[in-house]
């Protein structure tokens, strides 16, 4: 910890880059992932770069999910896909609703 401040001083911030949801949010909330991106930051706070990797690798795939939703469109993916076979086996019908026809409204 230097005995100035001189970032402060000088009135920039030269750390702020390093972290994505940490910037100036607009207003004033912070963002969406900035929880699992503290986390991992913390968790590798004082380990090194080789340790950080191993050790915090779930935190590294919490802050990545949030960021991406990588895990949650093949999820969909999957959803979508299981329900067009179930149609073409003519196990499932979908509604009219989902289909673009709807009652004719009064």
């Amino acid at each position: 910890m230097p005995f100035w401040g001189l970032q402060k001083q000088l009135g920039i911030d030269v750390d702020s880059w390093l972290l994505r949801q940490s910037m100036p949010q607009p207003y004033g909330q912070a963002g969406l992932c900035h929880a699992f991106e503290r986390e991992w930051v913390e968790c590798g706070h004082g380990l090194g770069q080789t340790r950080a990797r191993r050790e915090c690798q779930l935190e590294y795939e919490d802050f990545m999910e949030c960021m991406n939703r990588t895990k949650m469109a093949q999820r969909l993916r999957m959803i979508l896909e299981q329900r067009d076979r179930m149609i073409k086996e003519g196990k499932y019908t979908p509604p009219a609703h989902h289909m673009g026809k709807e009652e004719p409204r009064p």
